[in-house]
């Protein structure tokens, strides 16, 4: 078991799932071999794969992704003597309808490799794959042309790029599509992904840029050809950028809308940290009858049709490599679909104690200290918060006998709220850069706790998660508020005013970090303590913690 890892001794009872449920359903793509969620996954009126119209005569049933279906039907023409009916009919679907089917087509052309090894039936055996994609679509970023300077250089841009945007409020709406039902949403996750463990060599980090994206978007299940339309519809430039603003679709869907000429102009950019193409394989079923009708239909397919619509006919260079294995890519695509925007209420409790000050190194191996990773992964949480929260942050320790045991220094309240001259999330990041931690500091954490649980009990309330995240590398120690174990863990219990205890995540920062009492603080208050022995993962530990509490069930 890794060190961030549950504690299996831990029983999860019913206020805890929320924290588990994230974790498990990736733990169940991965066991079952990155298909068996798409049995529980296919959305309500979507229509399974069918033999193609009415035609009586069709020999080779072939399905293909809606955007190059026209290109093959106008193919099978060719080779049906100019009849729409014929030995060949082609039905347009989405591959992840195509994928549930019972009956697989006698030749599929998907909008990604993947899909062959996604299928439920059969998969990447029950079809066979000649040569390369027939052709290709890089995934871009579209928005109005009228704000496209705001997260792009001309035809250039980057997740990252975006995602500042997105943080700053530069950008004002960012639409993706599913990530479980569209190739465009599960190509871009993984893009999301890839770019995100590019830039820092932290993955905790990592990901907690990729779910500060998540959590800001206006949008997290749309259908690309939808949102064309909906763009398509618009009068005004401005409306559309409000309500749809941003969103990934592949360069075939803009050049096609492109071509319309309609009223809302659209720009397209590539993500140079993350480029990513939908390819379109030609594969044929291992038990059709009719490979050579198969065969002929792929050679009608003339790469100058497929460029006349809009499609590539060769590799971009510096794209993102498509993983083989199914889980990889599955993954990103259903942690990403499991997050679910919620209010939020956290109160956020830091060890400013004197062993913040000891050695650490970082990922890379560079010195530094648990103090200065605690900031540098303290200023990625600040914004991994969504604007629904509400939060507060105080720094614990005594640096003499006299001192209080903890500080608030930055009030609760809305996060988008001014604190002074700043917003919340602005004056979270402003403490948590100026992070210090006093040598021989002592660590009241029993009565730092205690005392937020009696501020956050009484703003507990429906539908809404309300949680004390406590980050500290040692125990309750060397202060004029130490306490027994026991007398604290009694004092915790304590009922006031009718309400449970608020629960807690305890995260142990460091090789010496107290689990045995932070695994007591969580089985009390319905709460998880991770571990974070090496003192670098403590943003994986974050990460887990509040990408866990944004996965509960809707």
């Amino acid at each position: 078991m890794s060190d961030l890892e549950p504690d299996p001794e831990q029983p999860a009872s019913p206020a805890v799932r929320f924290l588990l449920a994230a974790m498990i359903v990736v733990v169940l793509v991965v066991v079952a071999g990155g298909t068996a969620w798409w049995l529980y996954s296919q959305k309500p009126g979507e229509q399974l794969a069918r033999p193609a119209g009415p035609c009586p005569d069709t020999l080779l049933h072939v399905v293909a992704a809606p955007e190059i279906a026209p290109v093959v039907r106008d193919a099978a023409r060719t080779v049906n003597n100019g009849a729409d009916c014929g030995a060949i009919g082609v039905t347009a679907q989405e591959p992840a309808v195509t994928a549930t089917a019972p009956d697989q087509p006698d030749v599929w052309i998907p909008s990604s490799s993947a899909w062959l090894r996604i299928s439920l039936v059969g998969g990447v055996e029950a079809y066979r794959v000649d040569g390369d994609p027939i052709a290709r679509s890089p995934i871009v970023l579209a928005g109005p042309t009228t704000i496209a300077g705001r997260y792009a250089h001309g035809d250039r841009t980057s997740w990252m790029q975006l995602l500042a945007g997105v943080a700053g409020h530069q950008i004002p709406a960012v639409t993706m599509p599913d990530p479980l039902h569209s190739s465009v949403g599960m190509l871009a996750v993984y893009a999301i992904q890839t770019a995100m463990a590019s830039s820092t060599p932290d993955a905790g980090i990592a990901q907690l840029r990729a779910l500060t994206l998540r959590s800001r978007l206006k949008d997290a299940s749309a259908d690309p050809a939808e949102l064309l339309r909906k763009v398509a519809a618009q009068t005004d430039a401005n409306a559309a950028a409000q309500e749809i603003g941003v969103f990934p679709i592949t360069e075939q869907q803009l050049t096609t809308y492109q071509r319309a000429g309609n009223g809302i102009p659209l720009s397209g950019s590539f993500p140079a940290d993350g480029l990513i193409e939908a390819d379109y394989p030609y594969a044929v079923s291992t038990s059709t009858k009719h490979a050579d009708l198969a065969a002929k239909l792929r050679a009608a397919i003339g790469k100058p049709q497929l460029t006349e619509a809009g499609f590539r006919t060769y590799a971009m260079q510096h794209t993102v490599a498509v993983p083989e294995r199914s889980d990889k890519l599955l993954a990103p695509a259903v942690q990403w679909a499991q997050y679910r925007t919620l209010a939020f209420q956290v109160l956020l409790l830091i060890d400013a104690s004197g062993s913040m000050n000891k050695p650490a190194t970082d990922k890379s191996g560079r010195p530094t200290t648990k103090a200065a990773l605690l900031r540098e992964s303290g200023l990625a949480a600040t914004q991994v918060l969504g604007d629904e929260t509400s939060v507060g942050m105080w720094f614990f320790n005594t640096p003499n006998p006299k001192s209080p045991p903890h500080t608030e220094v930055v009030p609760f309240g809305p996060i988008n709220d001014k604190v002074g001259t700043a917003t919340r999330r602005q004056a979270l990041a402003g403490a948590m850069g100026g992070y210090k931690a006093p040598n021989n500091a002592g660590t009241p954490l029993f009565q730092t706790i205690l005392d937020a649980q009696a501020v956050m009990r009484p703003k507990v309330k429906p539908n809404t998660i309300t949680l004390l995240i406590v980050l500290s590398d040692g125990a309750d120690a060397e202060s004029s508020y130490a306490m027994p174990k026991k007398t604290f863990l009694a004092k915790l219990g304590k009922v006031q005013g009718g309400t449970s205890p608020v629960p807690v995540i305890g995260v142990g920062f460091g090789p010496d970090a107290d689990m045995a009492t932070l695994n007591d603080i969580a089985k009390a208050t319905d709460g998880k303590a991770i571990a974070a022995k090496n003192p670098a993962d403590l943003s994986s530990a974050m990460a887990k913690a509040f990408l866990a509490a944004h996965a509960a069930p809707a």
